[in-house]
């Protein structure tokens, strides 16, 4: 009897030990999983997008551009190509595009003498600190297009709240006025900061061209 008492001891000790590490293996598993859900959470987690997404703001890659040429307004020797399926407005003399968080504002005015750097500094910069909230980092330039050589200012700015969810978006702006002949064209581009649109907003800076 005392053999076999002995005998049944073993036994059980063995059977606690194999569910023990039965326990254990699966505590160990699901921790494993628990890891790899919780990588996968933190990469599409608040502030991280989805690698299938592309940034707020992108314009897709494969946009297509249509040429615009004004219909209204006083001047409209000028043609200038723009997102296809943006909607538009437009009042006297300006025209607007937008799609989501992008937006293209396109404006004709008289003007005798041609825009410089110092005069967009001397007074274009105050007028849109008057006008853009927390208006900053203004960089005037001359850069060269297809249709000629501009003055670009960039700057940055919030954007107005959301009329849903209240949001306000930080928009970079690219400003190139274009001048010939008595006529200047100013035409504004811009979307959020961390968009990536140097591409498409160069196809259309680089599109405008005098007619």
């Amino acid at each position: 009897m005392a053999h076999l008492r002995s005998v049944g001891a073993v036994a059980l000790v063995l059977v606690v030990a194999a569910t023990t590490a039965a326990c254990s293996g699966s505590a160990s598993g699901a921790g494993s999983g628990g890891g790899g859900g919780s990588t996968t959470t933190s990469s599409t987690g608040p502030g991280t997008a989805p690698t299938e997404s592309n940034p707020p703001g992108d314009i897709p890659d494969d946009q297509a551009f249509v040429a615009f040429r004004p219909a209204a307004g006083a001047f409209r020797g000028f043609t200038v190509k723009v997102p296809e399926g943006w909607a538009r407005t437009g009042q006297g003399s300006v025209t607007e595009f937008r799609d989501k968080l992008n937006h293209i504002r396109i404006s004709a005015v008289a003007a005798s003498a041609a825009p410089t750097v110092r005069s967009v500094q001397a007074d274009i910069v105050p007028q849109l600190k008057g006008q853009v909230p927390k208006f900053g980092g203004a960089k005037v330039s001359k850069v060269s297009r297809h249709g000629g050589t501009a003055v670009l200012l960039t700057y940055e700015g919030d954007s107005a709240a959301d009329p849903v969810t209240g949001k306000v978006v930080r928009d970079a702006f690219e400003r190139y006025a274009f001048h010939r002949q008595g006529h200047e064209v100013d035409l504004t581009l811009s979307g959020p900061v961390n968009a990536d649109n140097v591409d498409p907003w160069r196809i259309v800076s680089d599109s405008f061209t005098w007619k």
